[in-house]
């Protein structure tokens, strides 16, 4: 797993459904529309040329990074704090939790307890849970899967 597609809040971007299912569903999109011709007349569909230069730009460059690398809402209050604060991850700062994740816990469930596990056990046992995640195909907008700590 690499640390960089981790968020300062605990979440683990590889477990997203933007990265997970609508990244290689846009390769394959524009892989099947590449295929069929539609780079020779996208122009001729109103609004083609954009969502041509869109998709591609999803295959090239993927849709997002993480918010430690620039992706997400520059406005984050979780995110700027983080990074006022100079912390690796949330779960290590002294003040965590804090005020900012309520509503993250109301929306993530598990991330109360991942990063109770990321706090304790370090990087190891946060990492082999994210991809455990992974491999069962989990994203966190499917919360029927869920793997969480106990």
């Amino acid at each position: 797993m690499n640390k960089n597609l981790s968020c300062y809040c605990g979440l683990c971007c590889e477990n997203c459904a933007v990265k997970a299912k609508v990244e290689p569903a846009a390769k394959v999109l524009f892989d099947e529309m590449k295929k069929a011709g539609f780079e020779e007349f996208i122009n001729f569909i109103p609004g083609g040329e954009g969502f041509w230069t869109f998709l591609k730009g999803m295959v090239k460059d993927g849709i997002c990074v993480s918010c430690r690398d620039g992706s997400g809402n520059p406005g984050c209050k979780v995110r700027v704090c983080a990074q006022e604060k100079n912390v690796e991850m949330c779960a290590f700062c002294n003040d965590y939790p804090c005020e900012k994740f309520s509503e993250f816990f109301k929306n993530y469930p598990m991330l109360e307890k991942d990063n109770a596990l990321l706090r304790d056990k370090r990087w190891d046992e946060w990492e082999k849970l994210q991809d455990e995640r992974k491999a069962k195909g989990y994203t966190y907008s499917d919360n029927k899967n869920v793997i969480t700590t106990t």
